[in-house]
């Protein structure tokens, strides 16, 4: 059984909730991601922060980028898996909330993401494929 410990990534870097968008986004550009876990100053995750988050809550609002937090950002439900979930738990997760990184815990602690192509590496073709229609599909 694969589990998403075998195909997440670890050693994910979080943004405080108390940082600014702006060093979040310099984290970002620095890493080549497009995503970062929010985790609070008790370093439990409290949310994802997306490069999208901040063009369409900061930029498109016209807000001062160093006058946001990044915990003011990436708010509603936060969807896990559990670093012991099978795989297939892992597509059905992404799938029902249409996510595209979806965060690992263990014991409530962040252990690792995995994104999208985490997901097509590691099943086959038509799996992936339903993954990615069903994450990206409109309802």
């Amino acid at each position: 059984m694969t589990t998403a410990r075998d195909i997440m990534t670890a050693n994910v870097e979080c943004v405080r909730s108390s940082d600014t968008v702006v060093a979040a986004a310099q984290r970002m550009a620095e890493l080549n991601i497009g995503a970062l876990p929010i985790c609070g100053e008790d370093g439990k995750l409290k949310g994802m922060l997306t490069d999208r988050d901040i063009v369409v809550e900061v930029i498109a609002q016209r807000k001062d980028p160093l006058g946001v937090d990044a915990g003011e950002l990436g708010g509603g439900e936060l969807v896990t898996v559990e670093a012991d979930d099978d795989v297939r738990k892992v597509m059905s997760v992404m799938s029902q909330h249409q996510v595209r990184r979806v965060p690992v815990l263990e014991q409530g602690r962040l252990v690792g993401i995995i994104a999208q192509a985490d997901v097509a590496t590691a099943v086959d073709n038509t799996q992936s494929g339903s993954t990615v229609e069903a994450i990206s599909t409109d309802f």
